[in-house]
This record gives C-alpha cells, structure tokens and sequence, in this order.
C-alpha cells in the first residue's frame, strides 16, 4: 500500500441436535475451532481448526442498485475435530450454508464472524467443502471493502480488511489459498480482478468473467473492479502477459502503466524471478488516499505516478509472494517496497545520489522527535502504516551501507525467495539478516526497529554515510 501522504523529500465429537440452537465457537470447547488467531493487532481476524485450501466465488452485481448475489465455496481441511467453526464474514445477508452439501446450521456474531455447525462434526485430517449464498444491497466504504465509482461502477480495496465485504473466508494472512473469480455484470460493464482471465463472455445482456489466482493469496490481495474500462495488453520479452484496465477518467496513467515490463525487469535484477504467472494494474477513477497491492494486479487511485506504480510492484515480492506473520511485521512490506520506489529506482534509473537524499532527509528531521516516536519493529495498531514509509527506508539504506552491497543485496534477496508463497516476521528477518554479515547488528536493529527516538550516530551515519 502507497498512502497519498508521506515524510519524503493478515476421536469423539459429540452430534449436535436436529433442533439444537446453533452452537457458538469458542476457544474452551475443544471441539469449536477458535473464532480468531489471536494476531496483536487484530486477535479475531482468521479463525482457527481448518486450512482453506481454495476460493471459489461466483458473484452478480447490478451497478445501478449496488445489488450483489453471491456463492462462495470454500475448501478447506480440518486441523481438527470440529463441532463448530467460524469464517471471517461482513457482507449482505446470508440464506444458506452447506457443509459437504448438508445444511448446515449459521448464525453471525460480532463485527465479522459467521459461525458454522455443519450437520455431521467434521474429523482431523480430511477435507470439507463449505457453500455459503448471499444476496443484498452492499455498502461503500472509505477504504475498508466496497467503493463507489463516479461512473456508477464499484470496486474492492483495504488493508488489512476488504475481503470479507464481498465473501465468506478465513481473513489472516497465515492461511493464504488459491481464488477463482466468476462475475456476471450487465453486458456494458468490464471485469477486473487478479491472475488469469479464463473466459469473458456475453450473453443475454450479461457479461460474465472468470479469474484465476493460481498462486496463493491472502483475502485483503483479492479484488474485483466493475467499470467501463479500457485496456491495455502488453508483453515481456520472456512472454509473461500484462492486462491492465484504466476507468473512464483514469486512462491518462496508461504511459506510466507502458513502462511495467521495465519496472518488472528493475525488480527481478534485485528480488529474483517474478512469482506469478501475469501482472497489470487497475485503474481508478475515485479518490482514495492508497493505491493498493492486490495481488498480480494493484489497485491504483488517480493521483498515481511512475513511483507508486514501482511501490505497489515491489509488493508483490514484499507482501504478496512473501506476506507477514503478523500485522506487527508491517515493516517487511512497507519499509521495503518504500526503499525500493523512493531510493532503489531514484539510484539505478535516475542517476540519483542516495546518500545525499538520506543525508537531507536526516537533516530536516534530526530533531523532530515525532517523526522517531513510533517503532519499524512494532509500530503498534492504527500506527501500522505510519513510520514504515519515511523511517523504512532510511532504515534498509543505514543497513545497506552497514552491510555493504554486495552482502545487503545478496541477503534480501535470498530472504524473499527462501518465503515464497509463505510468510516471514521480523524477528526471522533480523536473525536472516544478522547470519550473512560478521557485523554484529544488535545494537543497529535496536536502535531503528526497537527504539522510539533517533538512533545514535554510529548506527544513523554507518561506513560511506560518516563522510
């Protein structure tokens, strides 16, 4: 995520009753699989006894009414005997929910909890299929699940919530899953989302458009865009196909979007092969205060420009391939793709002098001790996308140039492939870190990821930056 403001210059099982109240997930009963992760930040987001394996989502959305019906599968392995689950859920009203085809028993709790007694106790071990329908008038938001477009059309974005706006899943970035996408609008509207279009046809008035995210992904890195957009449809000299939509009055970003097979090329010389199978952008026309990173294909607002489209590419290693652990682990995304934009492109395709811009920045903030107040390391909740952006890069260059290059690039390199399609911490990241250098890094990764003022000269000006 780019903000559009900055410092810069995720056995036996007992039967329940044909007439039993819906029974409530709750982490005593060992057999009701815990209604959140426990994440410190957001402790009920994901929910625990099953691994989603894959989403399939079959939507219809009526622009002019906000009306949207929908069918979401889930598959999915118990983790262990379940009585009771839950699923991360906050869209219209739901009608029905099966397990392996048998009604199932639901009720919703709290902000985003759906609570589900399938009919017969699932085991440890083996796979189970939940089907979940709903149907009604969906809400826009600032940000946090659906918004409005001035054309009529809507989309999807937010961070760290937006997937459970729109279907029922399990919302934490340590269950990641493989999506399918099958949306029926009226014949005059497109469809964007993430990975692969596998079919656009119309028919009786109606489009229907089918997607495929075959690598895993995390709820808040899926996305749906509804608009009459225009395309552009590109190519990589190694054949990997580039499909990006622009809304009616965002089509003038097409020539900072012409130059994504070159931005892709800048971020494989530094982080490795590109891990998914395409790339593109969307492009809207609302305002918003983010452009966002969803997965293959970030969403961006008007205001984009070539820097943010080279952001919101660096997360698709810093963020999507390899998510966090935890929301508290933020710095991996943001002080990342933020040091890439702001100091890596301005470097190798700008010419720039970096030190110099570190140099300057450190200067106009030295003394400000609100810019120093809040942690990379732990920045806190609703302080999770603060100082990742104007403290994360002068962290990763004070550690380049503690590190030198040749190590420092090495290192971060093999970090973000050895993750693949998982997840990393912080923590893992230091300790990474620390077994590729003879530095001894703890007082550095204590005084710019632990501490809450400016860290001392020697880590602040290490090696080239003293001069």
């Amino acid at each position: 995520m780019r903000r559009h403001w900055r410092y810069m210059v995720v056995g036996a099982v007992l039967l329940a009753g044909a007439n039993a109240a819906p029974a409530q997930a709750d982490s005593g009963d060992p057999f009701s699989g815990a209604p959140g992760l426990g994440d410190p930040y957001y402790p009920m987001d994901g929910n625990g006894g099953y691994d989603a394996g894959h989403y399939d989502v079959t939507i219809s959305y009526d622009p002019p009414t906000h009306r949207l019906t929908g069918s979401t599968r889930i598959d999915a392995v118990a983790t262990q005997a379940l009585r009771t689950f839950n699923l991360d859920y906050s869209g219209p009203a739901i009608s029905k929910v099966t397990v392996n085809n048998l009604p199932a028993w639901f009720d919703r709790t709290a902000e985003h909890e759906l609570v589900v007694t399938p009919m017969i106790p699932l085991l440890p071990g083996l796979p189970f299929t939940v089907q979940v329908e709903y149907a009604g008038e969906v809400t826009g938001t600032d940000g946090e699940g659906w918004v409005f477009s001035p054309s009529g059309g809507a989309f999807v974005a937010g961070e760290p919530h937006s997937a459970s706006a729109w279907y029922p899943n399990n919302d934490s970035p340590l269950d990641k899953a493989t999506f399918t996408l099958h949306a029926t609008v009226p014949a005059e509207w497109e469809v964007m989302s993430g990975g692969d279009k596998v079919s656009d046809t119309v028919q009786g008035g109606n489009r229907t458009v089918s997607w495929e995210l075959r690598q895993p992904v995390i709820g808040y890195l899926t996305t749906i865009a509804i608009d009459k957009f225009q395309f552009l449809e590109q190519r990589r000299a190694n054949g990997t196909q580039l499909l990006s939509g622009f809304a009616p009055d965002a089509v003038k970003l097409e020539d900072i979007e012409s130059r994504l097979p070159e931005i892709l090329d800048f971020q494989e010389e530094l982080y490795g092969p590109y891990p998914f199978d395409t790339a593109g952008g969307i492009f809207v026309d609302t305002e918003l205060q983010f452009s966002l990173e969803t997965q293959t294909r970030p969403v961006y607002a008007p205001w984009t420009d070539l820097i943010t489209v080279v952001h919101e590419i660096t997360h698709q290693w810093w963020g999507d391939s390899m998510s966090v652990k935890q929301w508290s682990d933020i710095c991996l995304n943001e002080c990342f793709a933020s040091y890439t934009a702001d100091y890596l492109w301005a470097e190798r395709k700008e010419g720039k002098d970096v030190d110099a811009m570190y140099r300057d920045t450190i200067a106009k903030f030295r003394d400000d001790p609100k810019f120093w107040e809040i942690a990379l390391q732990n920045p806190g909740v609703g302080d999770e996308f603060t100082s990742v952006y104007y403290r994360g890069p002068l962290f990763l260059h004070a550690l380049r140039r503690t590190m030198g290059d040749e190590a420092f690039f090495a290192a971060v390199r093999d970090f973000v492939i050895a993750h693949k399609y998982g997840n990393a911490s912080m923590p893992e990241f230091r300790q990474f870190i620390q077994s590729r250098t003879p530095h001894d890094l703890s007082g550095f990764f204590t005084a710019w990821l632990d501490r809450t003022d400016r860290p001392a000269d020697e880590f602040l000006f290490p090696g080239p930056l003293r001069s």
